[in-house]
């Protein structure tokens, strides 16, 4: 239809970019990455909210929740034309990049992220870091991923870090597992 109207160079001016479907990180309200993920959901948004498990103790019994991993932010996949159907879901502030425009998190990220929470890698929130010594994951579900390493009680762990957001994550890891880039 395009190509009728405007001739056959016209597909190659529509911005690809804008039409294919990336990660990008939604910058919520305080406390409403849940009810965002719902509403995203209800609107056939695909996103991801990863979560992990805290045990709180209150003066008469103890509790576990799921808390979010990155606060403040959900994920979602779409092509960036489609923006203001996230963008007018209740409790999404922006989407996260510069100049104005939204940037796309690598895709890698995002799916190594995923499957190694899905598998049940122990996850929390960890200050973000710039300094430290970057090493990648040689094997294991996290294989592949960049970080930097940290040791807590004996114990290694890594810092994986998103740039875009400015948030990090501690990830336990065997030492055997991990290379110095």
């Amino acid at each position: 239809m395009i190509e009728e109207i405007f001739g056959s160079s016209a597909r190659s001016m529509l911005p690809t970019e804008d039409c294919k479907a990336q990660w990008y990180a939604a910058y919520t309200s305080a406390n409403h990455e849940r009810r965002v993920a719902i509403q995203l959901g209800e609107r056939s948004v695909e996103h991801f909210l990863p979560v992990y498990e805290s045990l709180r103790r209150w003066k008469d019994r103890r509790v576990k929740l799921q808390l979010p991993l990155f606060p403040g932010y959900v994920f979602v996949r779409m092509a960036l034309q489609q923006r203001l159907r996230v963008l007018q879901v209740p409790g999404v502030a922006r989407l996260v990049g510069f100049g104005g425009l939204p940037t796309a998190l690598p895709e890698e990220e995002v799916a190594t992220l995923r499957s190694g929470l899905a598998l049940g890698v122990r996850a929390e929130p960890h200050p973000y870091l710039t300094v430290g010594r970057k090493v990648r994951v040689k094997n294991g579900p996290l294989a592949g991923l960049k970080g930097v390493l940290l040791k807590r009680k004996k114990r290694a762990r890594l810092v994986v870090s998103v740039d875009l957001i400015q948030r990090s994550v501690a990830v336990e890891v065997e030492e055997a597992d991990l290379a110095a880039i």
